[in-house]
């Protein structure tokens, strides 16, 4: 989560969980606000065990210049690049 007040509203509204944790110095600030403070953010381990997969997979996309900056004009051309990205990258 970020320090902003707002963000962490917003994801509550619409019941999304955090990967990353709460760094220390933001619960100890929570804790000292009591129960103006809030809840603290759901934390799921397992996701953030899992999350260097996820990164490790779009920087292997990013090696594909045309996919890392868009050239791209049509959606259509943009995804047959990614897919083919993806084959290749499952292939090898």
């Amino acid at each position: 989560m970020s320090s902003s007040l707002s963000t962490p509203s917003r994801s509550t509204v619409r019941r999304i969980t955090a990967v990353i944790p709460e760094p220390s110095d933001q619960i100890r600030h929570r804790q000292n606000r009591g129960s103006r403070g809030g809840r603290p953010v759901d934390f799921d381990a397992g996701d953030y065990k899992n999350r260097n997969v996820v990164e490790r997979a779009l920087n292997h996309f990013k090696n594909w210049r045309s996919l890392a900056t868009r050239y791209d004009k049509h959606a259509l051309v943009y995804r047959g690049g990614a897919v083919l990205a993806a084959i290749l990258l499952w292939l090898a």
